[in-house]
C-alpha cells in the first residue's frame, strides 16, 4: 500500500496562483458581458493582475500642503 506524499508549499502556490488567476478571468468576462448588456463601456478596467487601471483624466486625491 502507498502513502501519500504530503505536497509541498511551491505546489500549492502555483496551484492556488492558476485558480486565482482563472477567477480574475471569469470575472472580467462577466463584466465585459454585463456591460454589452447595458449598452455601454465596462466602467473599470483592469491589467492583468486583476488590479483596476488608472486613467490619466481621473485626478488622484493629493494632499495640499496649506
Amino acid at each position: 500500500m502507498a502513502t501519500k506524499r504530503q505536497q509541498t508549499m511551491a505546489k500549492l502556490t502555483r496551484e492556488r496562483n492558476v485558480k486565482e488567476k482563472r477567477e480574475r478571468k471569469l470575472e472580467k468576462k462577466r463584466n465585459k458581458k454585463l456591460a454589452a448588456a447595458e449598452g455601454g463601456e465596462p466602467m473599470v478596467e483592469f491589467d492583468e493582475f486583476g488590479m483596476p487601471i488608472v486613467r490619466a483624466e481621473e485626478p488622484l486625491a493629493t494632499p495640499t500642503d496649506d
